[in-house]
């Protein structure tokens, strides 16, 4: 599906969230806190917009993805990036080391993986002792009426948006049920403890339409 849609994904996007995307990213990549010389994973990369950030901060960055459509559109537009390398990746079994990288994320990418709970698991045996996961997801509003407007939109506005922008908008079509079946901020959170990850945290993005996720490798882990 991805493949489908990865020439004017970027557009969708911002046509769906009215620009609001950018903002989301921006703040997933203060949230990861890159540094540079760290090696750090963006997994779920799609078109590495969010990967090209990181990378630009003097990090050492891997864009994965589980679509070569969506790698092959981020490698034109950031291929000579420094700093910014790709690989194509399934989240439930990443092709990387134990403890290889200093801090992992993913943006919207944890709904759309079959086992989540693996994927988690996975983000976290990747990742140094003491390093750090930032997980970037749509999430459910804890306002009741900002939830109807949001579930509203999501089932009547959106398909149309994406049908307009997306280069198969058909493909979107899955979206608002997967939202809709995502489960919410604490759910979310108690998967990561599950998983092994310690000190988890989230806050809203817009009112809980986006959550950001923060947890920690423990050290004796």
């Amino acid at each position: 599906m991805f493949d489908a849609v990865a020439e004017r994904y970027d557009v969708t996007n911002i046509a769906m969230t009215f620009g609001l995307d950018a903002a989301w990213r921006r703040a997933t990549t203060r949230a990861v806190g890159p540094k540079p010389g760290e090696r750090i994973l963006d997994l779920a990369a799609g078109t590495c917009r969010s990967s090209a950030s990181l990378a630009r901060t003097g990090a050492d960055v891997v864009a994965a993805d589980f679509s070569p459509g969506m790698l092959a559109q981020g490698k034109r537009r950031y291929g000579d990036l420094r700093g910014l390398s790709f690989a194509l990746a399934d989240a439930t079994n990443l092709p990387f080391s134990d403890a290889e990288f200093d801090a992992v994320t993913m943006s919207y990418g944890l709904r759309n993986v079959q086992q989540p709970k693996v994927a988690l698991a996975e983000l976290l045996r990747v990742t140094k002792p003491g390093g750090r996961v930032v997980i970037n997801e749509f999430s459910t509003p804890p306002n009741s009426v900002f939830r109807t407007l949001y579930r509203w939109y999501n089932a009547q506005v959106l398909p149309r948006i994406a049908r307009i922008a997306s280069s198969n908008g058909d493909a979107y079509d899955y979206l608002n049920e997967s939202i809709h079946e995502w489960p919410a901020q604490k759910e979310l959170a108690a998967w990561m403890r599950d998983a092994g990850w310690t000190s988890v945290e989230y806050r809203n993005l817009t009112g809980g339409i986006v959550a950001l996720h923060r947890a920690t490798r423990p050290i004796a882990s």
